[in-house]
């Protein structure tokens, strides 16, 4: 068996900014409240809910967020993509024997439509974490990396284990995610394979 990695979703595997902004805009509309969905992508990574809070007083952020995700699969879903080198990466770890899980801070009904929509070959999906809170599945899984765009990943990777393999595709520059503690740094995950290769 070759090494298992586990991989963060969105900017990481898959580019959802624009129907997340969508989503957001819609959203803003039916409730009558400014979102900025600008402001929203530029930041993604921690759940919904933590992002509504920004928006909405917090006796309204639970029906939001419901209605939210129930136009998630029509508005959003379509227009989501896979990041450069997603596939590659995901084919690197499967090519040398190991296993593949995501792991991440969307929903997991929306985690499981998107990574069937884009085809992703992986093993597990775990949703509704971030941060250290994703360690648990990592470490269940047996991962030795995860990668990530986010600092939070950093800090999952180190509780579940794992080495932190930073891609810096979401809110963070390489020199940032090295600076947050990153074990490795890349501009994106078409330089993963390259990597893994070595690394495993």
């Amino acid at each position: 068996m070759g090494k298992s990695v586990g991989f963060d979703l969105d900017m990481t595997l898959a580019d959802t900014r624009s129907g997340i902004a969508a989503v957001f805009d819609e959203l803003a509309v039916r409730l009558g409240v400014v979102i900025d969905s600008a402001v929203v992508i530029s930041r993604l990574g921690p759940p919904l809910e933590l992002e509504l809070a920004n928006w909405l007083p917090e006796e309204d952020i639970p029906g939001a967020a419901a209605l939210f995700r129930e136009l998630y699969p029509d508005v959003a879903l379509p227009v989501h993509t896979a990041m450069s080198g997603a596939h590659e990466a995901i084919k690197a770890v499967r090519e040398a024997g190991g296993g593949v899980i995501v792991v991440t801070g969307k929903n997991i009904h929306d985690a499981r439509r998107t990574v069937d929509l884009l085809g992703f070959d992986v093993d597990e999906v775990v949703g509704s974490v971030f941060g250290a809170g994703k360690g648990g599945a990592l470490a269940r899984f047996g991962a030795d990396a995860y990668v990530g765009d986010h600092v939070a990943d950093i800090e999952a990777a180190r509780a579940g284990g794992a080495v932190s393999v930073a891609v810096a595709t979401g809110p963070y520059t390489v020199g940032e995610l090295r600076d947050h503690g990153a074990d490795v740094a890349l501009s994106d995950l078409t330089e993963f394979a390259a990597w893994f290769g070595d690394w495993n």
